[in-house]
């Protein structure tokens, strides 16, 4: 399919081509789902920590002795009922981490892609030229093509001054083709792609 590129001032400068093998599958909803589950379970840290009865300062001295007292037995003041007791079954640092076949990961990327064209929520910028750190200039940018509140910018490479003045924005985001992922591009109101970056998306992805 054919979509137009756009220039700083927001006017049609030519088209672009996209390929259907990215651009324009059926969205998998399962493939996304599993990526965007394991984006978020792979950004935890897992270092929540609650102390056991093993562990609680105290305790260590029977209360009361087992029978004729007319309490219930109890061995130590640091049992999970007590005040300042330990916790039972309460979290303890671990690994939320987990992997999922390269397949799987390609087709839920594809089917992202292929959800924000679908819904017109994709528009191909042709270049975004800063002399300087210039946020106000990509403001202006985003402002000019009618992207939205939430952005994700996917450039082809790296570009220092692009990166830092589009970190002042609240809401945009910006990533390299190869750092891309589903979670973000679902998350976004709009993704803008670079001309140069749809390029190199179809030679990783096509």
């Amino acid at each position: 399919m054919k979509v137009s590129v756009l220039d700083m001032e927001g006017k049609k400068s030519g088209t672009v081509e996209l390929n259907d093998a990215i651009f324009g599958i059926v969205p998998n909803v399962s493939a996304m789902h599993i990526a965007v589950v394991n984006f978020l379970a792979n950004a935890r840290q897992g270092t929540q920590s609650t102390k056991t009865r093993a562990e609680v300062s105290g305790g260590g001295r029977k209360p009361w002795r087992q029978k004729g007292t007319g309490h219930a037995r109890q061995g130590s003041t640091r049992a999970p009922q007590w005040t300042h007791g330990g916790i039972a079954l309460g979290p303890k640092p671990r690994d939320y981490s987990f992997t999922i076949n390269k397949k799987v990961r390609r087709l839920a990327l594809k089917s992202a892609l292929s959800s924000k064209v679908a819904d017109n929520e994709c528009l191909v910028l042709k270049e975004l030229a800063l002399e300087e750190y210039k946020t106000k200039t990509v403001a202006a940018t985003l402002k000019n093509i009618g992207a939205g509140k939430k952005v994700l910018m996917v450039l082809p490479e790296n570009d220092k001054k692009l990166v830092k003045s589009a970190a002042n924005i609240e809401g945009v985001k910006t990533a390299q083709v190869n750092t891309i992922n589903v979670y973000d591009i679902l998350n976004c109101d709009t993704l803008v792609i670079f001309k140069d970056a749809v390029k190199k998306l179809e030679e990783v992805y096509a």
